[in-house]
């Protein structure tokens, strides 16, 4: 069975820990609590399989605090990362700014592909979460971006998300191929 490691980072207040446990489908958060380091889930997902016989795959979903006084933990995080999904509140100017040092900091430093990166502009509940395009800086306008409002159009996120995790999937299972065929020449 293949395993995959994501990071959920992005700034403090952007909804990681919301949009964690509904995507993991763990239980719900009614108050706001700062993640203090990292949570991290374990899930399978039926609709992302790694061959086309089904075989399953694991996924471990870490849940990274957003406080930049965690960040001499970032390195022990980011070890084995397969996928960074960096999720912002898509209604606060200070997080558009903060991205650029998230993906330098997790996707850049750890030499990861864009495909591996998964941008989210969350609106949180009652901020009318406009769909509005948003004019992101390069390199990070080449990443894809996805809106989530889980008031509005819950399964839209979800259904972005099984996507993204297909892709991580195949890249793990394309990387563990060239492994094998590495030791058997």
């Amino acid at each position: 069975m293949l395993k995959a490691k994501i990071l959920f980072v992005g700034p403090c207040q952007s909804g990681k820990t919301v949009l964690a446990n509904f995507l993991t489908e763990s239980s719900d958060i009614t108050e706001y609590n700062p993640t203090q380091g990292v949570r991290i889930l374990e899930f399978e997902n039926p609709h992302v399989s790694s061959n086309s016989k089904g075989a399953g795959c694991e996924f471990e979903l870490w849940d990274c605090g957003g406080d930049v006084k965690f960040e001499s933990c970032w390195p022990a995080l980011m070890k084995d990362a397969h996928g960074v999904v960096i999720i912002f509140n898509a209604d606060s100017p200070s997080h558009l700014q903060e991205i650029e040092m998230w993906y330098s900091c997790f996707v850049q430093q750890q030499f990861l592909q864009d495909t591996q990166c998964l941008l989210i502009a969350h609106h949180k509940p009652g901020s009318g979460g406009d769909k509005g395009s948003l004019s992101l800086p390069p390199p990070l306008n080449k990443l894809k971006l996805v809106y989530s409002n889980l008031e509005d159009a819950p399964e839209e996120i979800r259904l972005e998300f099984i996507k993204y995790l297909k892709g991580i999937i195949s890249s793990v299972s394309e990387s563990r191929d060239r492994e094998e065929m590495s030791i058997i020449t």
